[in-house]
């Protein structure tokens, strides 16, 4: 099973389950539990390979659904039969996966750094890297992963986090992850359909240029999903702008389902 940390709050039976990006772990949200806390128990996973968590066993068969069924696993485990998440990056992937998969088990989201689709300049880097993958030293893959999701100067912090995180994991590990970086399309697919009903709220930096243009496109299509941009901002926004994050995550998940509820 995957290793987790749990924090229980003394007055209250709601659960957030965070689930980190690629590379990370839960001290991605360092910034964030705090604030969480004092409303709800907070349950932090660590995916397939990163932390203390199991590495990839089949990388054949391994895919987004899978890690999405692991994640489901542990609030098995700990009888959680329905929470709230919050997913940075790739969380937001298997986010949309659970979506799909188990739409019940979700009362809302909160997706930050969200990614719907690639455009055609990160597909053309994405495929440079599965050619070189397999005779380019290990780090070089690293930033080049890195520089896909994290362009420019605004984003030099949360990439130096990402390269300083995803160096502790094992390569075939990280390799694993790497290659369904492209499938992230056919995840996102049906997910307004599946999720019909789960209210959902998307965070994303002013700077994170890459996705925010086609995400917006693609949740203008989901009654039930709102979008909140916070200005001088990149990827990671839990991170670099945690204070603005935790105000519109968390009143999100004490109100914001219930206004979006109210107002179909």
């Amino acid at each position: 099973m995957l290793d987790y940390k749990l924090y229980e709050h003394a007055n209250s039976d709601k659960y957030v389950v965070l689930i980190h990006g690629m590379g990370g772990n839960s001290s991605i949200f360092y910034s964030n539990l705090k604030s969480l806390k004092k409303h709800f128990n907070i349950l932090a996973v660590h995916l397939q390979g990163h932390g203390k968590s199991p590495s990839v066993e089949d990388e054949k068969n391994f895919n987004i659904e899978v890690a999405a069924q692991e994640v489901l696993k542990v609030l098995d485990h700990l009888l959680i039969k329905k929470a709230h998440f919050i997913g940075i990056s790739l969380g937001t992937i298997v986010i949309h996966s659970i979506f799909k998969i188990a739409p019940k088990r979700v009362y809302s989201a909160v997706m930050g750094g969200a990614i719907t689709h690639f455009n055609l300049f990160s597909k053309f880097l994405i495929k440079i890297g599965k050619m070189i993958k397999s005779f380019t030293p290990f780090l070089w893959i690293y930033k080049l992963c890195a520089y896909i999701i994290m362009p420019g100067k605004m984003n030099r912090r949360s990439r130096s986090l990402f390269i300083s995180q995803a160096t502790k994991m094992k390569r075939p590990d990280f390799l694993a992850w790497f290659n369904l970086v492209d499938t992230v399309e056919d995840v996102y697919r049906g997910v307004p359909e599946s999720s019909k009903g789960v209210p959902k709220l998307y965070i994303s930096g002013s700077e994170d240029h890459l996705f925010i243009k086609q995400l917006q496109k693609d949740i203008s299509e989901d009654p039930y999903a709102t979008f909140t941009l916070i200005n001088n901002c990149g990827h990671v926004c839990n991170v670099e702008k945690s204070k603005e994050f935790n105000e519109a995550s968390i009143d999100f998940l004490l109100n914001g389902g219930k206004e979006i509820k109210e107002a179909q």
